[in-house]
């Protein structure tokens, strides 16, 4: 933080305590002072007991000429901005892991699927801190997984509160920019003028900027921004892995990252794994060819070109100004439509981090031994069964199977879900979900439990151990989990078991309502799920207070990776060991 900063910072705090001190109404602990201007959150202590801060500008909206572009500095404002709801969602297409037409989690997930939904002015963060006067508190920046095409931080899931209070922290969510409008490379985009603007890592660099923004800022809302911890899942776990490795964030001054928490992410090329292993990081070849496609199928939406070769030929009469002004004058809904109905054909739908040099090395794994990247305590996790949330994939090879682990649509699954009710008796069983193909569920070599456990080989956990072993042999502080709870009522357990996003409702305390937390929760299980909830986040709490997970909770000792922890309870009480 520059001298300038935090005095700005500091000068309005004691501004508005000043006011306070001198008869006039007395500041609510809800207004807060950011260096842009002052907020007014709301004071929900009676409630979860905690301050909250909901849609917190971090950057201008990146929309006409800032669309495909860095983020910059919000504007600031004069009177206080009333920070009470959660900002738009990133545009994005519909998924069941993602917003509705009403920036939340509802019943209109279900009808637009594959819409466009969300906004491109959406560049807002939400803080939680415990209603106490407590100052220098750890701060804990957690980035959502939705592989990094969809997601949002106003899901159910990430509310902030529960863990805020639990562990005495102030809590931070924020939206990032996901699929084409996060990632592109696309080289008529490229002006030269600035590396960071022709990185193509929209999304990574909305990540960096709300940490300049935390750094900045969460001192007047009781942070301490010299004991950060980046908490991610998923693609937003892949996404701390690129925090940790990406330059911007190495050399920054002051330091940005002080722990890290990684759930079910990895950061490996093809190149990094063995034969015939799913990579969690692509080249940048993949997103130029994703690029290069996107253009030609407008071009020849348009007219203007008719195949791949004329609208080449096209492009290349027009400057790159033309280009870019072209891309950037179609709205988010056509760009989507083009990615589904052309490009995923393609195998090209995808987004993540682009290796290119200036926002992420080239190789992150090679970067990583050869201790070219932020060494900062680490606690990484897997669920067991992560890949029974992608049984799709199960289709790919028949090794695997040769057919889709799941026989029913995604509208159809999610309308099932969202009206479950685990304490009401269900005619519901596994055939419902599962191809025949894999039941019985537990069959040896063939069965759904079989199948999904070598996926997760060839995926997640190869993944795992190959960024795990790499930042092992530059540090000893690394730590793992893995979340083994099964115990969701029927069918569910056999569906999902301890599946991929499982362990997210248990990390927050929240069981509802969310996608996974309607088929959860219970009674019969509530005893032991919420036993388990409280010893995860206290892990979490001693984690991002003194950078070492172990907390009498857990009531084992925890020990350094390649060793594990085992997150478990049974139906009354948690089940913690160390196999």
């Amino acid at each position: 933080m520059t001298f300038t900063t935090r005095g700005l910072l500091w000068a309005g705090v004691f501004i508005i305590a000043s006011i306070a001190g001198c008869g006039g109404d007395p500041i609510p602990p809800e207004v807060r002072a950011t260096v842009y201007g002052q907020v007014q959150g709301v004071n929900d202590s009676a409630n979860s007991g905690t301050y909250l801060w909901k849609g917190v500008p971090f950057a201008k909206p990146p929309v006409g000429s800032l669309r495909w572009m860095a983020p910059v500095e919000p504007d600031p404002w004069t009177s206080i901005l009333q920070t009470k709801t959660f900002g738009n969602a990133c545009i994005q297409y519909g998924r069941i892991y993602g917003p509705g037409s009403n920036n939340k989690y509802d019943a209109t997930i279900g009808t637009t699927l594959n819409t466009a939904v969300g906004s491109e002015d959406c560049l807002t963060l939400n803080i939680w801190r415990p209603a106490s006067d407590d100052t220098n508190l750890p701060v804990i920046y957690f980035i959502y997984g939705g592989s990094d095409v969809s997601g949002y931080s106003a899901d159910p899931v990430y509310d902030g509160a529960t863990l805020a209070k639990t562990a005495n922290a102030v809590v931070v969510t924020a939206n990032y920019r996901v699929g084409l409008f996060g990632w592109l490379n696309l080289p008529q985009l490229k002006t030269g003028a600035n590396a960071n603007d022709d990185s193509g890592n929209f999304g990574t660099l909305d990540t960096i900027k709300t940490l300049q923004f935390i750094n900045k800022n969460i001192a007047s809302f009781g942070g301490n921004p010299g004991n950060v911890t980046v908490m991610g899942q998923s693609a937003g776990a892949i996404n701390v892995y690129a925090l940790l490795t990406s330059p911007l964030v190495v050399n920054a001054n002051p330091k940005l990252i002080h722990k890290a928490i990684p759930m079910s992410g990895g950061i490996s090329l093809a190149s990094n794994l063995p034969a015939g292993s799913i990579p969690t990081l692509n080249p940048p070849a993949v997103y130029l060819a994703q690029g290069n496609a996107l253009l030609n199928n407008l071009l020849i939406a348009d007219g203007k070109a008719v195949d791949n070769a004329s609208a080449q030929a096209y492009a290349a009469t027009q400057t790159n100004a033309q280009i870019a002004s072209y891309m950037r004058s179609k709205d988010g809904s056509t760009l989507l439509t083009t990615l589904l109905t052309k490009l995923a054909a393609l195998g090209l739908a995808g987004s993540g981090p682009i290796p290119e040099g200036t926002v992420l090395p080239p190789d992150p794994i090679a970067a990583i031994k050869a201790g070219n990247y932020l060494k900062v305590p680490i606690l990484a996790s897997n669920t067991r069964d992560e890949a029974k949330l992608f049984s799709a994939y199960l289709a790919l090879s028949p090794a695997l199977g040769g057919v889709p682990g799941l026989i029913v649509s995604d509208a159809s699954r999610f309308a099932t879900m969202f009206n479950f009710n685990p304490d009401a008796p269900t005619t519901l069983t596994a055939a419902d979900f599962i191809n025949a193909a894999y039941l019985p569920v537990s069959t040896p070599v063939t069965g759904y439990n079989a199948r999904t456990d070598l996926l997760n080989a060839i995926f997640f956990i190869a993944s795992r151990d190959n960024v795990l072993n790499a930042i092992k042999s530059q540090q000893d502080n690394l730590w793992y989990s893995q979340f083994n709870w099964d115990k969701e009522p029927g069918p569910w357990n056999d569906v999902y078991g301890a599946a991929h996003a499982f362990d997210l409702p248990f990390a927050f305390g929240n069981f509802g309502p969310s996608l996974f937390g309607n088929v959860m929760g219970g009674n019969a299980n509530k005893a032991g799920r919420l036993a388990l909830s409280n010893a995860m986040m206290k892990s979490i709490a001693a984690f991002a207070k003194n950078g070492d997970p172990n907390d009498a909770a857990l009531g084992v000792t925890w020990p350094t990776w390649p060793k594990k922890l085992v997150f478990d309870a049974t139906l009354t009480d948690k089940a913690i060991s160390v196999p």
